[in-house]
């Protein structure tokens, strides 16, 4: 599938590009200033298999777009030759592998899942996909990730689904808090299904300023508050924090998050 920006179309080619490992491109819809944003450099280790390289290889999904960066799919190739999420500039500036699936260790299984096959969908700044293969108990999964790459979740892992069936090869939908998708095989008749996941509710941390000091309320008290003094920094629990909580200003920034119990 096409991303249109604009009057900008973006998308991927499975194969080719300088390595023959697929591509991410641009082109105008007047079929102008057709560009490769980005060529794949998988280096095949075994016949038609297991491509190893540091970005990916070979994606057959289209791609989401979020102000001026592209993010997608690469169903083989990263360090473990078992696909990627990766981003990258609509000026094809600054790719960056946001996470590369882990190799299957001879077995079907794996934590996260591999291959993935579709297209992400986009909400906030989390991302949700599916993978066709892998996770913890063989057929795939579906997972979430946030756009800067960090907090990769295998969402759920697909169950076995009978004789010859895979696990979702198409992406995802959102409504409310609630994820659709379909599988390729399995179900009662073996012949595919069609599945909802719903998702926790996020618990909500409110923050005041309330006379040089800073109160914090959250509802579930199975959450501690923890905090940080720069956001990419080590969260350590706020000693004795509990629901409502004041924490006296003393320095110039301090960042605060929940984390289960």
């Amino acid at each position: 599938a096409l991303v249109l920006a604009s009057n900008v179309l973006y998308g991927t080619t499975q194969l080719g590009g300088t390595s023959g490992d697929g591509t991410v491109f641009r082109l105008n819809t007047d079929g102008t200033d057709f560009t490769n944003l980005h060529n794949f450099t998988g280096v095949l280790t075994s016949y038609l298999q297991t491509i190893t390289n540091s970005d990916g290889a070979n994606p057959y999904a289209g791609l989401v777009l979020s102000g001026n960066t592209l993010y997608g799919t690469a169903f083989d190739g990263g360090t473990n030759a078992a696909g990627t999420v990766f981003a990258v500039n609509t000026d094809g500036m600054d790719f960056t592998n946001l996470w590369t699936f882990t190799r299957y260790n001879g077995t079907d299984t794996n934590y996260g899942g591999a291959s993935p096959f579709s297209s992400l969908f986009l909400s906030g700044s989390t991302l949700y996909g599916t993978t066709s293969g892998g996770g913890t108990n063989g057929p795939g999964t579906a997972f979430s990730i946030s756009t800067n790459g960090t907090g990769f979740t295998e969402l759920y892992f697909i169950y076995s689904l009978g004789t010859n069936a895979s696990g979702p090869y198409a992406g995802l939908v959102m409504s409310g808090n609630t994820l659709y998708g379909t599988t390729f095989g399995g179900g009662v008749a073996l012949n595919g299904t069609v599945f909802e996941l719903a998702l926790p509710v996020p618990i909500n941390l409110n923050i005041q300023v309330i006379g040089g000091k800073v109160v914090l309320n959250w509802t579930n008290p199975a959450f501690s508050l923890q905090a940080s003094p720069t956001i990419s920094g080590t969260f350590s629990n706020v000693t004795g924090a509990t629901s409502p909580h004041t924490n006296t200003i003393t320095g110039s920034q301090q960042f605060f998050r929940l984390q289960a119990n």
